[in-house]
């Protein structure tokens, strides 16, 4: 038996919070190409390119000046800390020689590491509810002023001032942090309402909303996609942009390069009915990572026994905007030591990846660190991660077909359409048996390739029982795939 064509996309982040500050991810990364799809991986989102206020050492969201891909000598270097801009563009075009598309990141909310200050009129504003300001007028001097003087005027001559930004943050007297909404300035609406208003994050925040600022980001996304080629945008922090400004901009994006027809926002929140209000906001322009099924994956992990598996995927993406859903299970932000860690434990990780990956979901996401390991917290790479991903690729068919029997902590079901693959999900203490019966599987051998020493026969109506030990997946194909994949990983090894 021979594998299929790949037909679901798959995407890999390619990078993880704590890689080395070596310039040398996009070389890395170029190497890894034909790697990568070979795996079966159709996408990889590649971290924010250009410099932040940290130089070489910023991961990216740190942004300061969007036009630097590593080519000036500002903050500090000349490369960001992934590589120089020829690196960059080298990488992009040796990924999508090798026909995977390239995601870039893209961070609009706020600018950080200004070249000068001005004196600014602005309202303290209450940091617990951003709707609610002082009234009184104060003047500061604050970091306000970009002008990029290395960068001299190079691709665009535009300088930022007070003006391009709604308000920006603070250190009082007492060392606390406070934020300030500057004078005739308002937050932007179609945001988050945490806090009465999400707009503002950190730094200067960009201010969408005024037609120089939006022009300004157009004119940049015009001469940054058709300067790097890229296929598609992850969009940063979009709970705190306004969502009427990216349907206007996505559009314009697809009339230059490559044409980019794929964009994710990253929407942190939840609550499904938040992701699902800021879908209709910018009209469906997007789709948005799936928050709400993380945190599910990461409840169970911690709580196996407290969590009904058949709840698993309810209010959710997946379920309620399946077509604008991005499954992962995690990424840079969730992992160990960061602002919003959400770490789903080991033990749970391959059940969740067989849930994101040998299922429907249109655009599931791996994570570098789940992929390749992370020295930083002494995570190996996950185990059977590089199987589903082939599998997905190579065997998976399109019709999901639950087996019925679900329990609290034990899932079964079968994918048509394509090569036998069926899957048992168990987060009990005991081990369970299932039993299937689907006349596409009549007179296969299956084996699951999690624990492969005992191959199962289905008799020629399609019944067979298929088992699954104690908190663990078990993924079963056809014997012969099986050794077709095993074939394949050693020809890659």
């Amino acid at each position: 038996m021979t594998a299929g064509t790949a037909n679901h996309e798959t995407m890999l982040q390619c990078f993880e919070w704590y890689l080395p500050d070596d310039h040398g991810l996009w070389n890395w990364i170029a190497a890894q190409a034909q790697d990568l799809a070979a795996a079966g991986f159709t996408m990889t989102w590649l971290p924010p390119a250009y410099k932040g206020q940290a130089g070489d050492s910023d991961v990216g969201y740190g942004v300061y000046d969007m036009y630097d891909l590593g080519e000036f000598d500002a903050k500090g270097s000349v490369p960001t800390k992934y590589g120089s801009r020829g690196d960059y563009l080298a990488a992009i075009r040796a990924l999508r020689a090798h026909g995977l598309r390239v995601i870039a990141d893209i961070v609009f909310n706020h600018r950080m590491g200004a070249d000068g200050k001005e004196r600014v009129a602005a309202h303290v504003v209450n940091v617990d509810d951003r709707t609610v300001s002082d009234s009184t007028v104060i003047e500061r001097t604050l970091d306000t002023v970009y002008e990029f003087p290395e960068r001299g005027g190079a691709y665009s001559t535009f300088r930022w001032n007070w003006r391009d930004f709604t308000g920006t943050d603070y250190t009082a007297n007492d060392g606390s942090i406070g934020i300030m909404r500057f004078a005739g300035k308002q937050w932007s609406g179609n945001v988050s309402q945490e806090r009465g208003n999400f707009d503002y994050i950190m730094g200067d925040d960009v201010d969408v909303n005024e037609p120089e600022v939006a022009k300004e980001l157009t004119d940049w996304g015009i001469w940054y996609t058709e300067t790097t080629g890229v296929d598609g945008f992850r969009l940063d922090a979009v709970k705190s942009i306004d969502a009427t400004f990216f349907a206007p901009w996505l559009n314009t994006m697809r009339q230059y390069g490559n044409h980019p027809d794929f964009a994710v926002g990253e929407y942190w929140s939840g609550d499904v009915d938040e992701l699902v209000g800021y879908l209709n906001d910018c009209g469906h322009c997007m789709t948005l990572f799936d928050v709400a099924l993380h945190f599910a994956f990461e409840h169970v992990s911690q709580e196996p026994q407290a969590y009904d598996l058949r709840e698993l995927a309810a209010h959710t993406l997946t379920v309620d905007e399946p077509e604008y859903a991005c499954a992962f299970v995690d990424n840079h932000d969730t992992q160990p030591g960061q602002a919003l860690e959400s770490w789903v434990q080991p033990w749970f990780k391959p059940l969740a990846y067989a849930y994101i990956l040998l299922r429907d979901s249109p655009y599931p996401c791996v994570f570098f660190g789940d992929w390749y390991g992370m020295p930083h917290d002494l995570f190996p790479p996950l185990a059977l991660l590089h199987e589903m991903v082939w599998i997905r690729a190579h065997l998976l068919g399109g019709r999901v077909v639950p087996q019925g029997g679900d329990t609290a902590h034990s899932l079964c079901w079968v994918v048509r359409g394509g090569h036998p693959v069926c899957v048992v999900l168990n987060t009990g203490d005991a081990a369970v048996a299932r039993p299937i019966q689907e006349d596409f599987l009549a007179a296969h051998t299956v084996v699951d390739i999690c624990h492969p020493d005992a191959a199962v026969r289905i008799d020629a109506s399609g019944r067979c029982v298929l088992h699954c030990p104690p908190r663990a997946c078990s993924i079963y194909i056809d014997a012969g795939d099986y050794e077709l994949m095993r074939e394949r990983s050693a020809d890659m090894q």
